[in-house]
């Protein structure tokens, strides 16, 4: 491999804590005036795809010096390189010299911020990556030298009219503002014969649903299960000639959920180092093999472990030891972190943050310290918040995508339904407000202004005799909510095998404003855990929720848990639940 420079790109990769993307890229730090101390700008350009003339790039810009209002990027090609369509950034080309102008949308660059444009374009002979670059007339310096094989996979009609807007579905290679628009979804074979073997199971078993890597083990495959490699292998194989999304639930932290036994995890408190070597790298390196550069993989990242820290600490009333340690050793955001940059590098890789959900995140006291705590751990171990593409909500919960008959705004007799016994205060009564406000939020607070949602309605449908079909009367508050609402469980802290839940709305893109897609990232008959102790290997211990004897904590209010009886332990297939599902799904199968 030819050098530009000295330096050994392993030591320079090390010291910059930069992972590369899949496919030739090339890396350029700015350097403003010889000997400065602080570089200017970053450049990051990469090629996601190439064909016989043809070939797609992706480019990260990094604003390292003062904030900008707008920027222009030039670069020239050594060769006959043409820039045929681009998206995010308005691009023109003169003989060999390029200049990327931004958009309206992503014009602002603070101190550190990112944002990223693409095109498709073609060539002839070689095609060479850029030396240099200049970012408001800055130039930016020292090349990394880049992998010699970039990914050959070709869309299958190379695009020739450029869009005046960022294009809703982009080419093939390009990253997509919305992974579920224009896509197939992968349909987890495993998954699916279990639900066909089920009486009525057909009726759903080709929906696409989540793969959960909740071990080691799990990433080549455990007790003959499929690995990570065998679900993209099929994965390419149901993909055909269009865009194809598969869903992964990354989910291994050390100390995982340290305030609910049923979804321990196998690692530590303390094994950080464990769960970036043997756990995420793995990972990784196998979505990051180019023979995978054409699917689309979604990531739901480490579900229910950062809201702990927020709720389950001390000072809290639902404080307990374990969510105490986690948040004294940081492994959690350590984490988090690691798991966003390392995955955030490989340009196919839609990260999407858990979030929680309305019933545990939704009042004034949890709501804006969570959102802070993303960012904490999205600017981690070196990750930015670029590495975020959105956050899911209700990931395996059972709370209402939508609550028809009321709103938080509702009144009865001059109280407002916040005052509730249901509502308890809280100022969400559904999914699809709660995750629309904390996307304004986050927003707010630093993350890309086109971050989408994702809402898990594996579970939530709550159909069957006892939905109501209108508001009830407003004799009381209370009367008024609990005959109204349609979630029914006995308290909106009830998470395990819930009795009466249905399944949800199906697995759709772009459902409402600023959500990405409607998921069934839980799998429906999936066990949330056992309902009594029983011995594994796989670190998942017992917890009284999930037993239907139980009558509650402080969590769920000293309620009965609202589980359902003879669960196995958690991700082991649990037909009851499923055929309740069924029966109680909405809208009805």
């Amino acid at each position: 491999m030819s050098r530009t420079r000295s330096t050994s790109r392993t030591a320079l990769l090390a010291a910059l804590g930069l992972i590369t993307a899949t496919g030739a890229t090339a890396t350029v730090f700015g350097t403003g005036a010889a000997g400065a101390a602080t570089p200017g700008c970053k450049v990051d350009y990469q090629i996601t795809n190439q064909w016989g003339t043809g070939f797609g790039a992706n480019v990260i810009v990094t604003n390292t010096g003062d904030p900008v209002a707008s920027w222009t990027l030039e670069w020239s090609y050594g060769g006959n390189q043409q820039v045929t369509q681009g998206w995010n950034a308005t691009i023109t080309q003169s003989g060999a010299a390029v200049t990327a102008k931004n958009m309206s949308y992503n014009g602002t660059l603070t101190t550190g911020g990112s944002t990223s444009f693409g095109f498709n374009g073609s060539y002839s002979g070689t095609n060479a990556i850029p030396t240099s670059f200049k970012l408001n007339g800055i130039a930016c310096n020292g090349v990394v030298d880049p992998p010699t094989t970039p990914p050959t996979t070709p869309p299958t009609t190379p695009p020739t009219t450029p869009p005046t807007t960022p294009p809703t579905t982009p080419p093939a290679g390009a990253k997509a503002d919305n992974p579920y628009v224009g896509a197939k979804m992968y349909v987890n074979p495993e998954w699916s014969a279990n639900a066909a073997a089920e009486p009525g199971g057909s009726r759903i078993s080709s929906q696409p649903t989540g793969i959960w890597i909740d071990r080691i083990a799990a990433i080549n495959g455990a007790n003959g299960a499929m690995g990570i490699r065998a679900h993209l292998d099929k994965a390419l194989e149901q993909k055909g000639t269009g865009e194809l999304t598969v869903q992964f639930v990354i989910y291994n932290l050390p100390g995982r959920d340290c305030a609910a036994l049923a979804s321990n995890g196998e690692l530590g408190a303390t094994e950080i180092d464990r769960y970036r070597t043997e756990y995420i790298d793995p990972i990784a390196a196998i979505f990051a093999d180019p023979k995978y550069a054409g699917l689309r993989i979604v990531t739901t990242v480490e579900i229910d472990s950062l809201p702990n820290l927020v709720t389950n600490v001390a000072g809290r009333p639902t404080e307990t030891a374990n969510c105490n340690v986690m948040k004294e050793n940081g492994n959690y955001i350590k984490g988090v972190g690691y798991a966003l940059k390392k995955l955030g590098a490989i340009p196919n890789v839609y990260n999407y943050l858990d979030a929680g959900h309305h019933g545990w995140l939704g009042w004034d006291s949890n709501f804006a310290p969570s959102a802070d705590l993303f960012k904490q751990a999205a600017t981690a171990e070196g990750s930015t918040v670029a590495n975020v593409h959105g956050f899911i909500v209700n990931t395996a919960n059972y709370s209402a995508t939508v609550e028809p008959h009321f709103s938080v705004t509702d009144t009865v007799n001059g109280t407002t339904v916040r005052q509730s016994k249901w509502v308890d205060w809280n100022q969400y009564v559904d999914e699809q407000s709660y995750a629309q406000a904390m996307r304004d939020k986050l927003v707010s607070i630093g993350f890309d202004s086109k971050i989408g949602m994702l809402i898990d309605t594996s579970r939530n449908g709550w159909g069957g005799a006892n939905r109501p079909t209108a508001p009830a009367a407003k004799t009381s508050v209370d009367a008024y909510i609990e005959g109204s609402r349609i979630d029914r469980r006995i308290n909106p802290g009830n998470w395990c095998n819930q009795a009466g839940a249905g399944l949800g709305e199906r697995p759709k893109a772009a459902p409402a404003a600023g959500i990405d897609a409607y998921v069934w990232m839980k799998p429906p008959g999936e066990s949330d855990g056992a309902s009594k102790e029983i011995p594994n290997t796989e670190g998942k211990g017992f917890d009284r929720m999930c037993d239907p004897t139980y009558t509650g904590n402080v969590r769920n209010g000293n309620s009965m848990s609202g589980s359902l009886p003879d669960a196995p332990l958690a991700g082991k297939w649990f037909s009851a639940q499923f055929q309740e599902l069924m029966k109680n799904a909405y809208p009805a199968l």
